[in-house]
Formats: C-alpha cells, sequence, structure tokens
C-alpha cells in the first residue's frame, strides 16, 4: 500500500493526476469528496467532478471526520482519493462562520484541525489500502489581510506538513505537470 499527496494551486491539474494515479494503482476505488455546494458555482464544479470519475467508483461525500466515516465505508476499496484536504480544513472553519474576525476561538479551531488530520493519519495506517491526498499550497502567495484567512492559511500549512511527513510520495502540480518532491516508487 501507498500514500500519495498531491499539492499545488487550484486549477493546476491536482484532481485530474489524483484520478489517473488511482487508475493505475488499480479498482476498487473509494472517492472521498469533502466539498459543499454552498453556491450554485460550487454546485457546477462538484457536478464536473463527478462526470470526470468512473462510474464504477463508490463516493463518500462528507465533510468532516472523515477518518472514521473512511473506516466504516471502506468496503472492498484498495485505492481511496481524499479530494480534498483544504475543503475540509474550510468546512471546519465554516462551522465557526458564526464568530466574527475577532471573537474566533484561534486555539479551538486548531484543535479541531489537528484532530482532524490525527484521524485521518490513524485511518491510513489502519486501512489496507492505498491512500491518495489532494490538497491546496496557499502560503506561496501574499499574506492574507484579516486573521481568520490568515489562520486558514496556517492550518492548512500544518495540515499538509502533517500529511506530506506521513506520504510516501509527494507530487507538486504546476500547470497540469506532476513535479515529483518526494521518491517515487516506481508508479
Amino acid at each position: 500500500m501507498i500514500n500519495i499527496l498531491i499539492i499545488g494551486g487550484a486549477r493546476s491539474g491536482k484532481s485530474r493526476f489524483a484520478q489517473e494515479l488511482a487508475s493505475k494503482l488499480g479498482e476498487p476505488v473509494l472517492f472521498v469528496a469533502t466539498a459543499e455546494a454552498g453556491d450554485e458555482e460550487m454546485r457546477h464544479r462538484i457536478e464536473e467532478h463527478q462526470r470526470s470519475r468512473p462510474a464504477t467508483w463508490s463516493t463518500l461525500e462528507i465533510t468532516t471526520h472523515i477518518g472514521s466515516q473512511i473506516v466504516q465505508n471502506i468496503g472492498g476499496a484498495k485505492v481511496v482519493i481524499v479530494d480534498c484536504i483544504t475543503l475540509l480544513v474550510n468546512n471546519i472553519f465554516s462551522q465557526h462562520s458564526y464568530q466574527t474576525d475577532e471573537q474566533i476561538d484561534a486555539s479551538l479551531v486548531e484543535k479541531e484541525v489537528t484532530n482532524e488530520i490525527s484521524e485521518l493519519v490513524e485511518c491510513i495506517n489502519r486501512v489496507d489500502a492505498s491512500f491518495i491526498m489532494v490538497t491546496n499550497e496557499v502560503g506561496t502567495g501574499l499574506v492574507p489581510v484579516s486573521r481568520v484567512s490568515r489562520l486558514y492559511r496556517d492550518l492548512l500549512g500544518k495540515a499538509n506538513q502533517i500529511l506530506a511527513e506521513h506520504a510516501d510520495e509527494i507530487y507538486l502540480m504546476l500547470a497540469g505537470l506532476p513535479v515529483p518532491i518526494k521518491p517515487a516508487k516506481g508508479l
């Protein structure tokens, strides 16, 4: 079993590459979708992603607690794609959206993100399947203006570091091209 992390900017080809890798690793595949359709444009993006996946793949749509949900719903899947960690962290932030910039409890949100990623790592270690995780790199741009945006960037960066530490292979996607960051094992 192999654990792969695919990281890159928006629309860099991360999801397409994840699907290509999954096809090479073999069936059955469980696709874990973390997106929520909060508006019409996002609903369209989700539908586009759904159409791009093979009909033989199982899909688990879950916004948080994905580690425990994967364990419960793995079935016979030998490959699990988690698309994506960026939205998973966003979903945790959304649970605190009623709070203003000054009110948000940074330590609580950090604890929830850390627990979510730890649960996912435990799942990866427990389940007999290969994992392909998709995430965005948000730390290479401008420093966000608001406190909440900086907290989001920092916690996604921390989540990415934890997942990278446990990954066997890491690819950085640039303009649709996968650049190996952590040694590949012959895919």
